[in-house]
Parts: C-alpha cells; structure tokens; sequence
C-alpha cells in the first residue's frame, strides 16, 4: 500500500466523521484547522480509521501525531 492510496482511503472517513461531504484533509491537515475535531469526533476518528484498515493504534501511537500525513505514515508502517 501507498500514502496516495491511504489518502484515498482516509477522505471518505474524514468526510464520514466530520459529516461534510467536500471536506479534504492532506498531509498537514490537523485538528486546529477543523472547527468540529473535538476529543470525541477525535476518538470516533481513530476508531473508524482502525476499522477501515483493520488494524489498531497504542495511545501513544495515537498521541505522537501531528497531522494526517503523521496517521498516514503510521498506517503505513503497520499495512506494510
């Protein structure tokens, strides 16, 4: 799997959580640039993203990103 392909991937989640069918979020996307991303749109987030690509996040996975090119990068490594 690539980055371009996660992004293909994370879009429609993002749009899902957020409930905003034009939103697009890229690498340096983060939570200050989305007024709704609040803790639980947070958690419900991680949790949609977990199923998508069958996998789970450590806290401190999850604490460690910056952005979503962060989550991108670490979906990733654990795909790969």
């Amino acid at each position: 799997m690539r980055v371009t392909n996660i992004f293909e991937k994370l879009i429609p989640i993002f749009q899902d959580v957020f409930d905003d069918d034009m939103m697009i979020v890229n690498e340096k996307t983060q939570a200050d640039d989305i007024e709704e991303w609040d803790s639980l749109a947070h958690i419900r987030l991680v949790i949609s993203i977990e199923k998508a690509f069958d996998l789970r996040f450590s806290t401190d996975e999850i604490s460690n990103l910056a952005n979503v090119g962060d989550m991108a990068k670490l979906i990733l490594s654990k795909t790969n």
